[in-house]
């Protein structure tokens, strides 16, 4: 049996799966209905994981145990604290994606599911290696991995088939902006060109925005909130409720009573700030993402009036500013009919369906291109010096692939047997400064003491990212060769199996913990209706399956609010609750939802007293 391929979206401020469903890409929803969720982590005072907007509301009032935004530190050697723990981003990474993959499951049942996974085009091959563990972390297999602006041109080109154009993918997320170039030609969707920055996106207007209202209150009160790290929390969350807000109203209102305290008394703000003032802070920030724009059609070697159609992705599309300055540049409107938070999802489930089959009779071929320049270190002339270590470029960047290129060199030295072949990533003309991605010794070379032998460096990389260098004696056909990325995965092998032990004893853990504290007899039912009779059998499993999910999100957010004994009863119905809907049992159902309803009023009529 074939096992179910899915596209995912693992964003900075939001994450999203979806599928292929009688030709059209599907989000699958969270049990709670949200098609999108939060890239947000938390882990609670009893040692649970949680995922989405109950970990995002904790922000303020945890900071200390949340998580947020861990795509910018992916293919870093940081590591982040939660809880008192520390965590690599793969890690935090993997329990987003664990927790999509629990819908996955929850939507096609048991079996084993493949994933492929969007990254940022300017990912390097580090993070896209980084991103390809995380979801292996949380038990997806993952053979490919996409890059976003490309999958949205697929969402968006997927309805036209038959159209002749170039369409630029305009795509500024929540921590990282692409720009790419697409030729769509009746089925054929060819990536001409990438440009971008993985270190800009609605991450950095926050944090503008938030460094502004330090300042303002550092003049009121002469102390700076930053210091404090609940009242910087509370300023982020202020922040981004101002960028919603003002990309469509033209001012927005703060109003915070506290936002810490000095002198044992509460220091507030309360002030409003104009999309122009906002706009000011941003603009330098946006304007060197129309630097990336034009770079990209230099690149594809095109002008703006080659370009037929703009396409937005991303939530920080919305920013009016951005429509203004891409109008300013290509004088038409921006398509937005895709939602822009979905695009690259949906994208991605096209993706999978080519990968499957589902798609196979749709005549869409995709071809992409690589994001940086590929090469090796070499000696030579520079400044007129003989230098080392300079970059010597074999695919450039923006390279359609799959390809090969082969290049070819000489020994540096007389008499030398061997050659050591260094293998680099990047656009400098040092191999200092860019990205290593291995090394490999290729030995016999004839001695050659009155001359120098010529050895040939092959490079091939294909659709999945994967570039194998080999390298030949020209003189003797000697040669050696090495697959980057499965180096580099035997490299982090022991690593990543040190990380897959962490998280599966952290969730055993947590399991254990709700076992240890909420006393269970599995022959006794906590939930008998008292009357069945009363069970109003008109309701359908749908409707049942619905409010069960809404009833359960009510439940996990009152859980952060309660005390231990509230929480064991709690623990309770919603474990109960899974048990019925994935029972499918419309009975089970029925009762789970009267007892919830039940226990949701006593706990408002407590409060109310």
């Amino acid at each position: 049996m074939s096992r179910h391929v899915v596209g995912i979206d693992l964003g900075t401020t939001n994450s999203a799966v979806a599928y292929m469903k009688n030709g059209k890409p599907m989000l699958i929803p969270s049990p709670r209905g949200q098609r999108i969720i939060p890239s947000v982590v938390m882990l609670d005072m009893n040692g649970q994981l949680l995922v989405g907007d109950v970990a995002r509301s904790a922000q303020v009032a945890m900071p200390d145990r949340v998580i947020a935004a861990v795509k910018r530190q992916m293919g870093s050697h940081a590591t982040v604290s939660m809880g008192g723990q520390e965590f690599s981003p793969t890690e935090v990474s993997a329990m987003i994606l664990r927790e999509l993959k629990g819908y996955v499951d929850r939507e096609f049942g048991d079996g084993e599911k493949e994933a492929v996974i969007t990254v940022p085009a300017y990912f390097t091959d580090e993070q896209r290696r980084a991103t390809k563990q995380a979801g292996e972390l949380a038990g997806f297999v993952v053979e490919r991995i996409v890059n976003e602006p490309t999958a949205a041109a697929l969402a968006f080109g997927l309805d036209r088939l038959e159209e002749e154009q170039h369409v630029l993918v305009y795509d500024l997320g929540g921590g990282t902006f692409d720009v790419s170039i697409v030729e769509m030609m009746n089925g054929i969707l060819e990536v001409k060109a990438s440009a971008g920055n993985n270190m800009l996106g609605g991450e950095d207007f926050d944090w503008l925005l938030v460094d502004w209202l330090a300042t303002k209150f550092r003049k009121l009160h002469g102390l700076d909130p930053r210091r404090d790290i609940r009242a910087k929390s509370l300023l982020k969350e202020q922040a981004e409720r101002i960028k919603c807000e003002l990309s469509y109203a033209e001012t927005a209102a703060v109003h915070l009573p506290v936002v810490t305290m000095k002198d044992n008394k509460p220091a507030g703000l309360s002030l409003d700030i104009s999309r122009q003032e906002f706009t000011v802070l941003i603009d330098p920030l946006l304007l060197s993402t129309m630097d990336c724009v034009r770079r990209a059609l230099q690149d594809a070697g095109l002008t703006t009036g080659d370009i037929q159609e703009v396409l937005l992705v991303g939530g920080s599309t919305r920013i009016p500013r951005v429509r203004e300055l891409l109008v300013g540049m290509f004088g038409k409107e921006p398509h937005s009919e895709v939602d822009a938070d979905e695009a690259v999802a949906l994208g991605a489930a096209v993706q999978a369906g080519l990968k499957s089959g589902v798609l196979a009779d749709s005549g869409l071929i995709v071809t992409d291109i690589a994001p940086f320049s590929l090469g090796i270190a070499v000696a030579g002339q520079r400044h007129g010096m003989k230098r080392t270590g300079i970059f010597h470029v074999i695919i450039p960047r923006n390279t359609v692939i799959p390809v090969t290129r082969t290049d070819r060199f000489y020994t540096a030295l007389p008499g030398q047997r061997a050659a050591k072949v260094e293998i680099y990533q990047g656009e400098h003309e040092w191999v200092k400064n860019n990205y290593r991605l291995g090394e490999f010794l290729l030995t016999g070379i004839p001695v050659n003491w009155s001359g120098h032998e010529e050895i040939d460096v092959t490079y091939r990389y294909d659709l999945n990212g994967i570039l194998e260098v080999t390298a030949k004696c020209v003189k003797n056909k000697k040669e050696q060769s090495l697959t980057v990325q499965d180096a580099l995965e035997r490299q982090s092998a022991e690593a990543l199996a040190r990380s897959s032990d962490k998280l599966r004893q952290l969730y055993e853990q947590a399991i254990q913990h709700e076992e240890d504290d909420i006393p269970w007899d599995e022959d006794e039912d906590i939930f008998a209706a008292e009357d069945e009779e009363e069970t109003d059998e008109r309701i359908t499993p749908e409707e049942l399956r619905r409010q069960l999910r809404l009833f359960d999100a009510k439940l996990e957010k009152l859980a952060l609010m309660s005390d231990k004994e509230e929480r064991k009863t709690i623990g309770q119905l919603r474990r109960k609750l899974k048990d019925a809907l994935d029972a499918g049992d419309g009975d089970r159902m029925a009762q789970c939802l009267e007892m919830i309803t039940d226990f949701l009023i006593e706990a408002q009529l407590r409060e109310d007293t």
